[in-house]
């Protein structure tokens, strides 16, 4: 019975997610469902308000006491376990027995009157009322930006519209993909969560045939929070206030703000707090710890991710070979063709041959029966596309580019192209936690203790248009020299000074603009990498046909 019992009390539904599922049920769905959430200046305004009202104040009086004119109170949470509904209610107002729930919003009402929305959430917060055995026959949406005060009655009509559309809201978090995002609405740009939703690009790509819907950039073009990296050995991390200070050896403190930090990079024996820890895993900003050289060792993220689903149709789709393998396909086709256009566009004299075998290693790649032999087709394409890669390099004697090597890379090139495929894998890795995908099981790259897989099957088409391309800067501009390295017998490594350039030339790229292939608006390749990351994860669950790797021509 206890058990029972639990398990009601764990499908409530917050008055608060009607009002989402009347504006749009597929972001009910994100926001409840599958855990999604991102601020923007509406939600956080509208955070502000709710900090006036959600300090509780008053004593709720009891259901049998003849009350009159009661003082209000503020910030009540009450459940009706029957309807299966809970709410924090921002005030509660008595008079002549009844009690009127007051529910705080921003913005302005529609015509005099509360929006739908608005109704049936405070109508949600009446009938809990009702259950709890409180005459409650009407509320007031009070609209902060013109201070209006609005009656809303508990009308039959309105009753029935809010219990119908709580029963369609289950029926709809049932479903094991969300619902179809709205097509061209003007609530899109708006929303909090477009950059989750992807609605006009969902859109797009579930239509094989026919006239292409128009997309809106609705994505911003660049990500505001940034990373911070420490590399300074020595330093200490703190929380200073809503501040993270970095203390160094050489007494050159810095500050920075929480709010401007999409993670954290710890390289070597660099320490941080335990303060400054919870901090950040409080903001959702994840840490992840780097040996000296760049490889990473951990991770340290929030307990924020509860998409469970999405998980089980990756590990699904991943035992699936047929399933598996379409999406491989693509990612393998997609790193190859990015490969030879990097050449294409680099080599001081061009190889036609090499540039003909690539083009014909992609069309395998397409048609590759197993996934045996798309990793053949892939080793392949690789040897060939590095044999070229020193052809790229201007600066051929002092950076004897001869094939790629690793643990531990012999020469400058591979020491960069090592350190910036660590890189690259964290913000794959960050990509697809906020989807809440499992980073270690690969569609194909397969499990191998240790091996973040899919965060390397994400990062496969990116590795030419990013690190591979900084490379070539770094080296080609003469950023970098010889003398910001350290040769010790076979081993190459790079000094603090190579590694501060190659992460300023990292995050440049990252940061880059460039006009998406397929959606054609303009945006960041960090923006596009997370971007991926969910269209990949749609995939997964079955929302859309198929995977569209990032190409550039």
């Amino acid at each position: 019975m206890a058990r029972h019992n639990h398990e009601a009390q764990e499908q409530l539904i917050p008055a608060r997610m009607l009002n989402e599922f009347v504006y749009c049920p597929r972001l009910f769905y994100l926001e409840w469902v599958q855990g999604e959430w991102e601020d923007n200046a509406d939600t956080l305004e509208g955070s502000s308000i709710h900090k006036r009202t959600d300090s509780a104040s008053g004593t709720l009086p009891e259901i049998d006491e003849a009350f009159g004119e009661h003082a209000p109170v503020r910030s009540v949470l009450m459940s009706a376990p029957a309807l299966g509904l809970i709410a924090r209610m921002d005030v509660l107002e008595f008079s002549n027995g009844l009690v009127y729930p007051v529910d705080y919003k921003k913005g302005s009402p529609s015509e005099s009157d509360a929006w739908l929305t608005d109704k049936v959430q405070l109508c949600a917060q009446g009938l809990i009322l009702r259950e709890n055995g409180y005459r409650c026959e009407g509320g007031y949406v009070f609209y902060v930006g013109t201070r209006q005060r609005v009656y809303v009655p508990f009308d039959e009509e309105l009753i029935t519209f809010t219990r119908e559309s709580l029963e369609q809201l289950r029926q709809v978090a049932r479903q094991p993909v969300p619902p179809p995002p709205l097509e061209d609405s003007p609530k899109c740009p708006r929303c909090s969560l477009v950059g989750i939703c992807l609605p006009d690009e969902t859109h797009l790509l579930q239509q094989e045939t026919g006239d292409a819907p128009k997309i809106r950039r609705l994505v911003p073009s660049r990500n505001d929070r940034l990373p911070l990296y420490v590399l300074s050995q020595g330093s200490v991390v703190k929380r200073k206030g809503a501040q993270l200070l970095v203390q160094t050896q050489d007494d050159k403190d810095q500050h920075f703000r929480l709010i401007d930090l999409s993670r954290v990079s710890i390289f070597g024996n660099v320490q941080i707090t335990t303060q400054a820890i919870r901090a950040l895993v409080e903001h959702n900003i994840p840490v992840f710890f780097h040996s000296y050289a760049g490889r990473m060792l951990a991770r340290l993220v929030s307990m924020y991710d509860v998409n469970a689903p999405v998980r089980v149709a990756q590990f699904e789709v991943a035992a699936d070979e047929t399933k598996s393998l379409a999406i491989a396909r693509a990612i393998v086709t997609g790193k190859i063709k990015n490969q030879r256009t990097l050449l294409r566009r680099n080599q001081r004299t061009r190889s036609e041959r090499v540039l003909r075998e690539l083009s014909r290693l992609a069309r395998e790649a397409r048609r590759a029966s197993s996934l045996d032999e798309l990793l053949g087709i892939e080793g392949a394409a690789a040897r060939l596309y590095f044999r070229q890669f020193s052809r790229m390099l201007r600066h051929r004697i002092a950076f004897d580019f001869k094939n790629r090597n690793r643990r531990p890379p012999k020469d400058p090139v591979n020491a960069m192209l090592s350190f910036l495929y660590a890189l690259l894998l964290k913000d794959a890795m960050c990509a697809l936690m906020a989807t809440g995908l499992d980073p270690y099981r690969g569609i194909f790259h397969q499990m191998r203790f240790g091996r973040p897989s899919l965060a390397l099957d994400l990062m496969e088409e990116f590795r030419p248009l990013i690190a591979d391309s900084v490379v070539l800067r770094l080296v080609n501009t003469g950023a970098v020299t010889e003398a910001d390295f350290i040769v010790r017998g076979p081993a190459c490594a790079m000094k603090k000074s190579a590694m501060e350039k190659v992460i300023e030339a990292y995050e440049q790229r990252m940061n880059t603009i460039l006009r998406h292939p397929v959606f054609g608006y303009a945006i960041s390749y960090r923006r596009t990498m997370e971007v991926q990351a969910r269209l990949l994860s749609r995939v997964l669950t079955g929302e859309l046909p198929r995977y569209i790797p990032v190409t550039t021509r």
